[in-house]
Order: C-alpha cells, then sequence, then structure tokens
C-alpha cells in the first residue's frame, strides 16, 4: 500500500517519534522509508581556525543526525535512505515526495498549536502541499 514513505526529520525529539511511527507504517507495508532533513545554507565563519576551516556548514552536523535516525528503521528490518536537502522543511519533504513518487508522507504535529497555527508549521504546510497521503503523528509527550 505505501511502498514509498517520505518523512521529514530534524534533531528533535519529536521528528524521531515522527521516524518511528513512519518506520512502522513501512514495515506494515513493505516499503521502503526515505528520512528527508532540510537545512539551512548559511555558512558560518571561525575566524580562530586557519583559513583553509573557516568556513563550516552544517552539512556534516546533518549527516551526523540521519546516520542516528537511520539506525532505527534499520533496526526493524525497513531499508531506508537519507536525503538532505537545502532549503524550507516543508518544500524540501513535498519536493522529494514528488521526486520519489511517494505514497506517504509521515510528519509530526510540532508547531500545530498555538500562535504557528495560525501562522503557518511544517506539518500544515506539507499537508495542504503534498502529492499524496500525508500522516501527521502526535508526537507530544
Amino acid at each position: 500500500m505505501f511502498d514509498v514513505v517520505v518523512v521529514g526529520a530534524d534533531g528533535s525529539k519529536t521528528a524521531e517519534r515522527a521516524v518511528v511511527a513512519a518506520t512502522e507504517m513501512a514495515k506494515m507495508s513493505g516499503g521502503t522509508l526515505h528520512i528527508v532533513t532540510a537545512y539551512d545554507r548559511k555558512v558560518r565563519t571561525d575566524s580562530s581556525l586557519p583559513s583553509e576551516f573557516r568556513r563550516q556548514d552544517n552539512e556534516s552536523e546533518i549527516e551526523a543526525l540521519q546516520q542516528v535516525l537511520s539506525f532505527i528503521p534499520k533496526e526493524r528490518g525497513v531499508k531506508c535512505q537519507v536525503h538532505q536537502v537545502a532549503g524550507d522543511p516543508a518544500e524540501a519533504v513535498i519536493n522529494m515526495a514528488i521526486e520519489l513518487h511517494a505514497d506517504l508522507i509521515v510528519v509530526g504535529n510540532q508547531g500545530m498549536r498555538g500562535a504557528r497555527r495560525v501562522l503557518g508549521s511544517v506539518p500544515n504546510s506539507v499537508a495542504h502541499g503534498a502529492p499524496c497521503s500525508v500522516a501527521i503523528i502526535d508526537t507530544s509527550e
């Protein structure tokens, strides 16, 4: 039913819960899980380092995060691929779902309460722009 499952994840505990839920959905349907992490292209400069090491971006941090998150599906026997996408998180998830011909997008419900609910949140944006079914997981404690 869900051959291609896409989950948006950052370094938060709520995102980890969304990855767990997406893993279970992919496992039940025998699908492949794609973990998408968006990042900001801003480059930091550290003047205390030699010039060849001054430019730092957060791509290596994203790689480390994705390594940790990919253990969740791998431990449960689910095929998993990770994707780093520069830019807005909602757009990154939607565009990756389009590119992969996803059957399901899974996101946590972080930001769907209070002022962000009115101003916009990643789950809300994904739900309105998704090319496929969307599961919004309750990731609150």
